[in-house]
């Protein structure tokens, strides 16, 4: 699709934008200031949404406060024996990379954007949650195999020193999971984290179970099948996280989006517009959706108050805060060049 401030001859569209029609691309919204024609597309104009100063904050707190108990963990299960600890201690292993990695992207995305990466480097945080559902899903096959290896070759476990560990451990997860809350938890890099967290809770939770059945019954199987209970729990949610981080990188429409019932709604909605052409909506990250799309003027419609509408009805009834409207002049258009059909 075209770009707002590019003519005729770049657009390759075969219509224009007859002029400076781009001065309507306005950013109204919370994540973009208004700019009138001189400013769009020259220096000091970010694309990049703004990066919660918060969000850093709790997910550096929170990398602290795992990563300090994590040594703790490792050396206690070492000594005790405890798959389940042990476990643990790897999950927090990967908690504590995937909070660094979560506070890199976030420190990464409040870069400015340049002439290489217009929309800055939000991306990186969609990168990050990938690479913790990645993580999540090595960590639940290597406590399966441990787990597995444990029923051949049980060994004895330190019931005592494992309870002990154990609950300090799940006092650590819950103050780092209540830290992580206190940020945007719609936001995929913060709601990895809490993922990460969250299992990592109920992996002390089934240490502690694990101890007290042990101290009481001597059971040590009991170990590792909890262990394996707690990997299948943490399964789910690495899916779900993989899932979202995966739609997003792919570009697809944000989940309050269906494009056939957004062009009927602008239609329907915007007096003076008569047709929506291709339509792409998709995600730079978490919560910031943005569209372009090509639009038909009815007869006499006066071309900059359609193009507001446009955009304060998309940004009303889809949060769509970064629009860009193309005005096609004439009846027919061009086919858009991202169909798979289209001829070059």
């Amino acid at each position: 699709m075209g770009v707002d401030s590019k003519e005729q001859g770049a657009m390759g569209h075969g219509h224009s934008h007859a002029g400076h029609e781009h001065a309507e691309h306005d950013h109204a919204g919370p994540d973009h200031v208004a700019h009138n024609q001189d400013s769009h597309g020259h220096e000091g104009h970010s694309h990049a949404p703004t990066v919660s100063a918060d969000n850093e904050n709790v997910v550096l707190i929170g990398f602290l406060l795992t990563a300090g108990f994590m040594v703790a963990e490792i050396i206690a299960g070492l000594l005790s024996g405890s798959l389940a600890l042990i476990a643990d201690a790897g999950h927090m292993l990967t908690d504590a990379a995937a909070l660094l990695l979560a506070w890199a992207a976030f420190r990464f995305g409040r870069r400015a954007s340049d002439g290489k990466r217009t929309f800055g480097y939000m991306r990186l945080e969609v990168v990050a949650g990938l690479i913790n559902a990645v993580t999540l899903f090595a960590l639940v096959a290597w406590i399966v195999y441990e787990a597995i290896q444990r029923f051949m070759t049980p060994h004895e476990v330190l019931a005592g020193p494992m309870f002990v560990v154990a609950v300090l451990g799940l006092v650590v997860n819950i103050v780092v999971f209540l830290v992580l809350s206190r940020g945007d938890k719609e936001h995929v890099n913060i709601r990895g984290a809490m993922v990460h967290v969250l299992g990592d809770l109920l992996g002390s939770v089934a240490a502690i179970a694990a101890a007290v059945i042990i101290w009481l019954t001597g059971w040590m199987p009991i170990d590792p099948i909890l262990s394996v209970v707690v990997s299948l729990l943490i399964l789910r949610s690495a899916w779900k996280l993989f899932r979202n981080s995966l739609h997003i990188l792919m570009e697809g429409t944000p989940g309050n989006v269906v494009i056939e019932d957004l062009s009927k709604t602008l239609v329907a909605q915007v007096p003076g517009l008569e047709a929506v052409r291709h339509v792409h909506v998709w995600s730079i990250t978490s919560g910031k959706p943005v569209a372009t799309l090509e639009i038909v003027l009815a007869e006499g419609a006066d071309a900059g108050a359609v193009t507001r509408a446009v955009k304060l009805t998309l940004l009303a009834d889809y949060g769509i805060t970064h629009s860009t409207v193309e005005i096609v002049w004439g009846k027919d258009g061009a086919s858009c060049a991202l169909t798979p059909d289209a001829v070059p």
